[in-house]
């Protein structure tokens, strides 16, 4: 039986699912892999940013927040790694959102997009655009929207612009469940001096939960999933100065589950493309453990290390030469969801 989305978190509104907080896998034993501060409560299907040395988080899922076993987050949390003991709270996201999508340019963060408790659904998805210059503003403010409502999508930073990338978008007048909504392959770019957006060449694969990062001026999409098709291990390449994509090297075949990935995180070092965690949800389902790493001068991939607490919905960030993974969950979907934050030294 193959669990999707809406399934997993069927007891959100209603509170009636029994879910696990914490982690079942051991941390494994790698020089290379070390503990930074666990978020204050388990959260997953976030997506962090980082700015001037500093690691932001906003909402998402999230257990121990209220009295539901799964609720959505409008909290906002920041850690400064050497500096911080703990996560520190920030200014609360206007509306309780999961899968806001977070970015930092020119001192300030932007939240966009994800899905809110609304038209009588936990699925209902937003075009709202958020900033917060953090120690300047008391609050987010909200200075306009996404052309449609769009998440799960691929949003990287590039040129003082933001980049969205696939995703998905809803399919018709309704937009309140998880099957209310479709894959695009629609490729926008937002000026973040005017907050126009412009239309560029879409990706060559429609797919959402894909993985987005910037390696010399050019945009890598990785990996994420279809509506009905499952994974898909594509890598794609956008030239923006040509205006030109190009296909990569795929993910190789993992140890366990089918090949490609979806809802994993992707982060850049060095001109490093590195792959972290991800999940299937075929036969019973289950999390990729391998971390994978892509070069451009042989444009293969390679397994580099595997990770202590293998989980996906997870964020990924590159940091004073090393790549924080936080949050996500332990298993499939919304179960056994993960305060943890690793921290990766290549």
């Amino acid at each position: 039986m193959k669990l999707t989305r809406r399934a997993a978190t069927l007891g959100l509104a209603a509170g009636t699912a029994t879910l696990a907080a914490g982690n079942t896998f051991a941390r494994r034993e790698d020089a290379r892999w070390s503990n930074a501060p666990d978020l204050p409560y388990p959260t997953q299907e976030i997506y962090p940013a980082v700015l001037d040395g500093t690691l932001y988080v906003p909402g998402g899922f999230a257990t121990g927040i209220s009295e539901l076993p799964l609720d959505i987050s409008d909290r906002v949390y920041a850690l400064t790694p050497g500096v911080d003991e703990a996560w520190r709270e920030m200014p609360r996201l206007p509306a309780p959102t999961h899968h806001p999508q977070c970015v930092a340019v020119n001192g300030t963060l932007y939240a966009m997009g994800g899905f809110t408790i609304e038209n009588n659904g936990p699925w209902s998805m937003i075009e709202r655009v958020y900033t917060l210059r953090p120690g300047v503003d008391e609050a987010w403010q909200r200075i306009g929207d996404m052309p449609t409502p769009w998440a799960e999508t691929a949003m990287v930073a590039l040129n003082g612009n933001i980049h969205k990338i696939t995703g998905r978008r809803p399919s018709g007048a309704q937009n309140s469940e998880w099957g209310h909504q479709s894959d695009v392959n629609a490729h926008l770019v937002m000026d973040t001096e005017s907050g126009e957006w412009s239309t560029l060449p879409a990706a060559p694969t429609a797919r959402n939960h894909a993985a987005a990062v910037v390696i010399d001026g050019h945009i890598h999409l990785v990996g994420g999933r279809t509506n009905t098709g499952g994974n898909t291990p594509v890598h794609e390449i956008y030239d923006p100065s040509s205006g030109r994509w190009e296909t990569a090297a795929p993910l190789p075949q993992p140890r366990r589950g089918p090949l490609g990935t979806g809802g994993h995180a992707a982060a850049a070092l060095d001109g490093v493309l590195y792959v972290f965690g991800g999940e299937w949800f075929s036969d019973g389902g289950g999390v990729y453990d391998q971390v994978w790493a892509w070069e451009a001068g042989c444009d293969a991939w390679e397994e580099v290390t595997r990770m202590p607490t293998p989980r996906h919905g997870l964020g990924a960030q590159a940091l004073d030469g090393a790549i924080y993974t936080i949050g996500g969950a332990a298993q499939r979907g919304a179960v056994d969801t993960s305060a943890a934050v690793e921290v990766f030294r290549p």
